[in-house]
């Protein structure tokens, strides 16, 4: 089973950057999209950023112009670059991957464990 791996979460003040990196343990045949998405304390779970081969790329209203989502296909890495960090982006971020694991493989939702994300005013 393909694993994902989210890293770069921590602690950060109000303004300031991060980068968050999901790593995969193997490469894949083929990707059909990619994203992130967060889970707050007491809220559900939303999109943050969604990236498909067909269909470009689609940022929650709150992150646009402040996140940016990014790929190395060369190191199996997804990215997420987040700029001018506010305290309502504090969350656990998860990074998700639709992606056939071999020629013959249906389509699957790989999902990260997570990283903490904390902002403080």
């Amino acid at each position: 089973q393909v694993q994902l791996v989210e890293s770069g979460g921590g602690l950060v003040q109000a303004g300031g950057s991060l980068r968050l990196s999901c790593a995969a343990s193997e490469t894949f045949f083929s990707i059909n999209g990619m994203g992130w998405y967060r889970k707050a304390p007491g809220k559900q779970r939303e999109l943050v950023v969604a990236h498909t081969v067909s269909g470009g790329t689609n940022y929650a209203d709150s992150v646009k112009g402040r996140f940016t989502i990014s790929r190395d296909n060369a190191k199996n890495m997804v990215y997420l670059q987040m700029n001018s960090l506010k305290p309502e982006d504090t969350a656990v971020y998860y990074c998700k991957v639709t992606a056939k694991r071999a020629i013959l493989s249906l389509l699957y939702d790989y999902w990260g464990q997570g990283t903490q994300v904390t902002v403080s005013s």
